[in-house]
């Protein structure tokens, strides 16, 4: 298995602008996700829309492609990197890992566990899901949800509460029942890539505002791995004045 991985990262975020080259440390944060995860990968590329970012990349010396700023999300950025990439170099990968650009503490066994599904041939997708360990996170709608099939496979995402406890006073559903959130790391298989990416919007998805639906619509099917791992994810200036306070940088 040739395994690609690809950190999309944008200039034009609307909460934080600029953001992959905001410094952490020594580091700017596009630094700190590229080298995190060549800890797990031999091969990863950065794919932007930004000349800026092009040239932090170079100055660290990562590897990076330009693609269009039309795309509506990550997962389309990765499809035309992919492209790019395997053009540029000259190599064809089996498999690509989406690698959120925003995560400049991502773990190597985050990534690893990703590569694992793969292991399963029948694997199209895959992605980390983390038990929920605090009550309130479990009615938060800003937390993406997710329920799955014995076969540790997707069955639904959701911004609203899932399961619906029946019978149960909502206080006491976190006491009850196993929640998962859905953490957006994805692995997929290329030529999987290429389809999905084709696909017309939902109604699912639309609804929930969560590109992964599309794809459970459509019949594909995702795997899910479980990490123990919290995600670090910068969103805003008051996230990052956050992690700093507390001291995370290395």
């Amino acid at each position: 298995m040739k395994i690609l991985g690809i950190i999309p990262a944008r200039w034009a975020s609307s909460r934080f602008m600029g953001k992959p080259l905001v410094k952490i440390g020594n580091k700017s944060m596009i630094e700190r996700v590229y080298k995190q995860s060549l800890k797990a990968l031999d091969y990863v590329v950065i794919a932007t829309d930004d000349t800026r970012i092009v040239e932090d990349a170079k100055r660290f010396n990562g590897q990076v492609v330009m693609t269009s700023d039309q795309h509506q999300s990550g997962t389309d950025r990765c499809a035309e990197a992919l492209k790019l990439f395997e053009k540029e170099s000259g190599q064809k990968f089996d498999i690509v890992i989406n690698i959120q650009g925003d995560e400049p503490f991502i773990q190597e066994d985050q990534i690893m566990d990703i590569v694992n599904c793969f292991n399963d041939v029948d694997t199209q997708i895959a992605t980390l899901i983390k038990k929920i360990t605090e009550p309130e996170i479990v009615f938060d709608p800003s937390c993406p949800k997710v329920i799955l099939n014995t076969n540790s496979e997707a069955i639904y995402f959701s911004r609203s509460t899932i399961p619906y406890i029946q019978d149960t006073d909502e206080k006491d559903w976190f006491d009850k029942f196993t929640f998962y959130e859905h953490l957006g790391l994805y692995g997929y298989k290329s030529d999987i890539l290429n389809k999905i990416t084709k696909l017309p919007t939902s109604f699912l998805e639309i609804a929930e505002s969560l590109e992964q639906n599309r794809w459970l619509e459509n019949g594909f099917k995702i795997k899910v791995a479980e990490t123990d791992h919290e995600n670090i994810s910068i969103d805003t200036q008051e996230d990052l004045d956050r992690i700093l306070k507390q001291g995370f940088v290395d």
